[in-house]
């Protein structure tokens, strides 16, 4: 597994996998890209900043307080995608 993989894997399971692995509060699931479809929509730029103010029961940053923008628009692209 490549480094860029594991950092992704470990920066997902503190603090994406909590709310994103079962659909808590809303929350689109991981690998089920029909949920990500109408979030993908807005656009990459859209989802960050969502991530990063806060959205709904979403806290702001996410729970990744050290991710940069690229950090959390990896963890979205890798939610999204298909298991």
């Amino acid at each position: 597994m490549a480094q860029e993989d594991k950092k992704l894997q470990e920066l997902y399971g503190k603090s994406c996998a909590v709310c994103h692995a079962a659909g808590a509060a809303g929350a689109p699931k991981t690998g089920v890209p029909a949920e990500w479809e109408s979030r993908l929509a807005k656009g990459m730029d859209t989802l960050v900043t969502s991530v990063q103010n806060g959205l709904n029961a979403m806290p702001p940053k996410g729970m990744c307080f050290d991710c940069s923008a690229e950090d959390y628009k990896a963890l979205i692209e890798y939610m999204a995608k298909p298991e």
